[in-house]
């Protein structure tokens, strides 16, 4: 049970957008540029960071969506997102990634984490500074709204077929799609 009156049983982060839409609004606006807008990283890798951070904060609800939304636009589907999440140094995804990757667990320990070494790093394997950038920011944002759904106590479902049916949705049709249904009382 929620540590405070929600207005709707929806799970995690949908119930708290629900109570208050005036936040909902521009943390959706946020990550829609962040994990769907124009990058060099797939959308597919964008949703992987934001669910390896989430998964490195225990956030159950957070992980398992943006783990299925990752799968949904992955070629190597919720297994790679599984492989991520068991240990990033066996798991196959490219030099680039996982540099990212690495800069995105720093930053979930403490900003200040992040080393430069790191970033040279990041560099050297090709990515630039808006993936550097973006993937510090993404990193940063999940570990608030980790906190914001955990913190207030929200639930998250157990069936990973939950997850699974959103994340079409997801993929098709962006984040602020989702909250105009949302808003406009349809079922999302």
């Amino acid at each position: 049970m929620a540590h405070i009156a929600l207005t709707t049983d929806e799970p995690g982060i949908r119930g708290l957008f629900r109570f208050r839409p005036e936040t909902a609004r521009p943390l959706n606006e946020l990550v829609e540029v962040l994990l769907r807008g124009e990058s060099r990283l797939s959308r597919g890798e964008r949703e992987l960071i934001a669910a390896y951070v989430s998964a490195l904060n225990e956030c159950k609800y957070c992980y398992s969506s943006h783990a299925a939304y990752a799968a949904a636009q992955l070629p190597e589907g919720m297994e790679l997102v599984e492989q991520v999440r068991a240990g990033l140094d066996a798991a196959p995804v490219s030099a680039k990634l996982r540099a990212l990757l690495g800069i995105a667990a720093s930053v979930q320990r403490g900003g200040r984490e992040v080393s430069a070494d790191e970033v040279a790093a990041a560099r050297a394997e090709g990515a630039t500074d808006v993936e550097i950038h973006d993937t510090v920011l993404i990193a940063a944002a999940f570990c608030m709204f980790n906190r914001y759904v955990d913190g207030l106590g929200t639930f998250a479902p157990d069936d990973p077929g939950v997850y699974a049916a959103r994340a079409k949705r997801i993929a098709e049709d962006g984040y602020l799609a989702l909250l105009r249904e949302s808003q406009e009382g349809s079922e999302v």
